[in-house]
């Protein structure tokens, strides 16, 4: 057996403290947004963002320059980055009707990538990183989300039209990741089958 116990200096690690901290931020942020009074309260929303997003981007290059990457942080920040986003998508969702359709694409395609993830895992397989096709999907749902936090005012039409390339974007996305695992279960399984 070669399980290694994690330790308290891995598990307390700047890079994942920064992954603890971006989790701790998310009710934070859903709770000014849900209740926000005014154009003030958004922008508030929108700077804890920026704020999660930016430790986002240091955690890991903090991690590499240091050499701080754990398996406890793999899973954590990946994990801070699907909590953050869906958190925002549900409270958008409130407050723009057609978000709802982009939440329930959110839940299937996270959902799917979950469920295949954690059935591939025993057979040794995993997803190395995320493909070009997620990282477009992050992008552009990450644009849409700061526009909406930035632009609270912004014409319903305007923003039906964003949520739409969002959920387009996210479509497209589930769609080329089916083969990808696809082919990862095919290459798992045993060679007499």
């Amino acid at each position: 057996m070669n399980k290694q116990k994690m330790t308290a200096k891995e598990i307390f690690s700047i890079p994942n403290l920064m992954g603890y901290f971006r989790i701790l931020l998310i009710p934070v942020f859903s709770w000014i947004y849900i209740h926000a009074d005014g154009v003030s309260d958004y922008y508030m929303a929108a700077v804890l963002v920026g704020i999660s997003g930016l430790t986002d981007m240091f955690d890991g290059k903090v991690a590499r320059k240091f050499n701080m990457i754990t398996e406890l942080g793999k899973f954590i920040d990946p994990l801070a980055d699907k909590l953050t986003q869906g958190a925002l998508v549900l409270c958008f969702a409130v407050r723009y009707p057609l978000m709802r359709a982009v939440l329930a694409l959110f839940i299937l395609k996270e959902g799917f990538m979950g469920i295949m993830g954690l059935l591939l895992l025993p057979r040794g397989k995993k997803l190395d990183g995320a493909m070009w096709f997620g990282k477009v999907c992050t992008a552009v749902l990450y644009v849409l989300l700061f526009i909406l936090l930035l632009f609270p005012g912004i014409s319903l039409t305007a923003a039906n039209l964003l949520i739409s390339a969002c959920g387009a974007f996210m479509l497209f996305s589930l769609i080329m990741y089916i083969p990808v695992f696809r082919k990862m279960w095919k290459e798992s399984e045993p060679s007499g089958k």
